[in-house]
């Protein structure tokens, strides 16, 4: 399997591709990074270093590899952080060009933009670009709780209400969407899941949720997920797989008491996932 993923990077720690990367190739995956930025550490820190990529230039990097003929060998098109808003185009035209090069690449958007505690931490005008100009093209999206209610326009809190918010990002162009932070009211205390919905059914799967702050968790469940679709088709076989990979790592990380994740230490949990949580039918 081979994925395009456009994403930003950092030099200390794991955020966007230098969160997705090694996890898909531990499983199997050739990867062909472009960064949409390029900074010291991720942006939760309050103060970073370095450049946000212009558009033209990731560009740029992205013809090159359709010069050496990679395109037709794509499987899926991954895209996360975008930097600046000049950045949708450039993946919007990226995807076409995959696709017209291998019409059966996925592309898989992660609208990364915010959560409930933070807020938006993104270009003021990104939101909007992704829901009004990427999400319409994308094949798989994964949006957490907070994203999913922006796309929408919804407040998705409730099962009920999550499914309803899905469906409403798929009527919008997205086949496949996977909620990867559902926090409903009346879930079992310490507990956490995610939902996939896909023209097969929705699936939601529970786990622990640990007490800490785990910046890159998305990104990696986005990689995972994406890779595991794409390979098999089955979106109750991939939310299992990534959903135990990614406690893996978030146990090792609180295990550690680190403010980053352990995604090298963790690397096991990628290859041979426990499957230790089994998703429940819920449509």
């Amino acid at each position: 399997m081979q994925v395009l993923s456009i994403q930003s990077a950092v030099a200390y720690g794991h955020a966007g591709n230098s969160a997705a990367v090694f996890p898909m190739q531990r499983i199997g995956v050739e990867v062909l990074p472009v960064y949409t930025v390029n900074f010291s550490n991720h942006t939760g820190y309050g103060a970073w270093r370095g450049p946000v990529m212009d558009p033209a230039d990731v560009a740029e990097v992205i013809t090159g590899v359709s010069e050496r003929g990679a395109f037709g060998t794509l499987d899926a098109v991954l895209s996360g952080y975008q930097g600046s808003e000049g950045i949708a185009d450039v993946i919007i035209d990226a995807v076409a060009r995959v696709k017209a090069a291998n019409p059966k690449a996925l592309y898989a958007c992660d609208p990364v933009m915010g959560n409930a505690k933070s807020g938006c931490f993104v270009a003021p005008a990104i939101p909007d670009l992704l829901r009004d100009k990427v999400v319409p093209v994308a094949d798989i999206i994964t949006p957490n709780q907070f994203e999913l209610g922006f796309l929408t326009g919804t407040s998705p809190d409730t099962i009920e209400s999550t499914l309803a918010s899905a469906d409403a990002a798929r009527a919008m162009g997205p086949s496949t969407v996977l909620v990867t932070s559902v926090e409903r009211p009346d879930r079992d205390e310490g507990t956490i899941e995610m939902m996939v919905v896909s023209d097969a059914g929705a699936w939601v799967v529970t786990t622990p949720h640990l007490p800490m702050k785990a910046n890159g968790s998305g990104d990696v469940t986005a990689a995972l997920f994406t890779s595991h679709f794409v390979r098999t088709g089955d979106a109750a076989d991939a939310l299992a797989r990534t959903a135990s990979s990614v406690f893996g790592v978030l146990e090792l990380t609180h295990a550690a008491g680190s403010s980053e994740l352990r995604l090298i230490e963790a690397q096991e949990h990628y290859a041979n996932p426990r499957m230790e949580f089994e998703p429940r039918r819920v449509r």
